[in-house]
């Protein structure tokens, strides 16, 4: 590994051609768990790539009055006491461009799925987010294919909208279910996999590939094996090759998966820093390590070239808490979150939505037309379903007003429960909820609700497949097309 990170670093700065310039040497003081203390060299900045004298690579990311902090961009590197250290002139940077596109690489550029990338041009990992005059409000939407979602927690092109929930609450799962629903909409996916397992990042890669999204995908991927460094570059990386296609006029959507493990990458790193430990022994500057991350995701105004790169971070919480303080600095920085209920997850409601506690800040204004008129009073009918849904288990009589509606918002949860990978056009998911707000269920005993919109939607596909294609492609569903839903729904 060591060998195979010497060689790789090696070529980039080899290959990279500058005017002659005069190097400045350090000396190591201090060294041990992947991170050395270096004294002298002058002229070095924050993030610089530095070169031991055994061939190995660090990252500078703790600046001092005569010397720096090194991480080491692998655990294996071998570094002594007394050895010399000189900078490279060149930040972290990751190699961008069409070419990545489909391939899987760590966060320095390095292939992991076999042969060379071949590309010209580097971006450094940290870059500056887009400004405000550079930006334009949020007006296209982002389907993800899942009809909870999208009718109730709308995102749109260019949001920051925040993935959170305890553990094995399905909340890759429904990243990954977005990102299949992007094929042919010409959007880039980026999934990026922060401390996974190798084997849950590979099973990931599988899905993506089985499913065609790899055509128009790109995994960067530091596991739980690497080092914390790679770990906590990973996720700049991945935006750094996202803001490639935005700045190119392209629509790309990035996966932070998650950003829980990056946090404790990087209190990792500060504490073998020897950095003040503040909350939770994380350093004071924890909240600017997903700040400067998240405010990259922006939507470009025509003037820059009207790209677009909606970020999807993922948090996991402890017990459902999500006052505590990695879930409640990322709340505050976000344009809303989708909150995963491991109650509803364990009752088969699955995605687990937990529709009081999620919002989308943004979505409503991009929410397709269609959309937003069957949606409107969703959230409001789920809300008093499951309110009486508490009283009634009580065992107490209930009047008739009372029973209906229950039994209605129990048919409306079943009709927002998806299966894994089943996905949605909007044409499908404006024709369910009308059909469904015109009592077109009312008749269906709950459990039979998912064979029945099956049976449902395949008649519409049969006998008015135009009207369909019609919504998918202007987003609208205007009387006349809602008029022939309806009717051939009835015949």
């Amino acid at each position: 590994m060591a060998t195979e990170l010497s060689t790789f670093l090696k070529q980039k700065i080899e290959s990279y051609s500058v005017q002659p310039v005069v190097y400045a040497y350090g000396t190591v003081s201090r060294v041990g768990d992947g991170v050395a203390r270096v004294t002298g060299l002058p002229g070095r900045c924050y993030g610089e790539l530095l070169q031991f004298e055994s061939g190995a690579f660090g990252m500078a990311i703790d600046l001092e009055e005569d010397g720096a902090g090194v991480v080491m961009l692998s655990t294996s590197d071998v570094v002594s006491v007394g050895s010399r250290v000189r900078g490279t002139g060149r930040v972290c940077d990751v190699p961008v461009g069409d070419a990545l596109i489909g391939r899987v690489l760590d966060p320095i550029g390095r292939a992991l799925d076999g042969g060379e990338i071949d590309v010209k041009t580097y971006y450094p990992v940290e870059r500056r987010a887009p400004d405000l005059v550079s930006r334009r409000a949020v007006d296209t939407p982002m389907e993800t294919g899942i009809i909870s979602v999208d009718s109730l927690v709308p995102i749109g092109r260019g949001q920051r909208e925040l993935i959170i929930g305890d553990r094995q609450t399905g909340k890759t799962t429904l990243a990954l279910d977005t990102i299949l629903n992007q094929k042919d909409k010409d959007m880039i996916c980026i999934y990026c996999a922060i401390g996974q397992k190798a084997s849950t990042v590979s099973a990931v890669i599988e899905t993506l590939r089985a499913s065609g999204a790899m055509d128009y995908s790109i995994v960067v991927a530091a596991t739980a094996s690497d080092s914390p460094a790679l770990q906590y570059l990973s996720p700049y990386a991945a935006c750094a090759i996202g803001e490639y296609f935005m700045e190119h006029g392209k629509d790309v959507l990035v996966v932070y998966d998650d950003l829980s493990k990056h946090a404790v990458a990087y209190r990792t790193m500060s504490l073998l820093l020897r950095r003040s430990p503040g909350r939770e022994a994380y350093p004071g500057d924890i909240f600017y390590l997903h700040s400067r991350l998240l405010e990259r995701a922006a939507c470009l105004s025509s003037a820059r070239g009207g790209g677009t790169l909606t970020a999807l971070p993922i948090i996991e919480t402890k017990n459902g808490n999500i006052s505590a303080y990695i879930p409640t600095n990322v709340i505050s920085i976000t344009d809303g979150q989708i909150y995963l209920e491991s109650e509803l997850f364990h009752n088969g409601i699955r995605p687990a939505v937990n529709t009081g506690l999620s919002v989308s800040r943004v979505g409503r204004a991009a929410q397709p037309h269609a959309m937003r008129m069957v949606s409107s009073s969703l959230r409001i009918d789920l809300a008093q379903y499951r309110e009486m849904a508490v009283f009634s288990r009580f065992g107490s009589d209930l009047d008739p007003a009372t029973k209906k509606m229950l039994d209605s918002g129990e048919r409306l949860t079943q009709l927002l429960t998806q299966g894994k990978h089943v996905l949605y056009s909007l044409g499908e998911k404006a024709a369910l909820l009308l059909w469904f707000r015109n009592g077109g269920f009312d008749t269906v005993d709950p459990q039979d609700m998912h064979k029945t919109a099956d049976d449902f939607l395949y008649k519409l596909h049969k006998m008015c497949p135009e009207a369909l294609a019609a919504i998918d492609r202007t987003g609208e569903c205007p009387d006349e097309v809602q008029q022939q839903l309806l009717q051939t729904a009835r015949a």
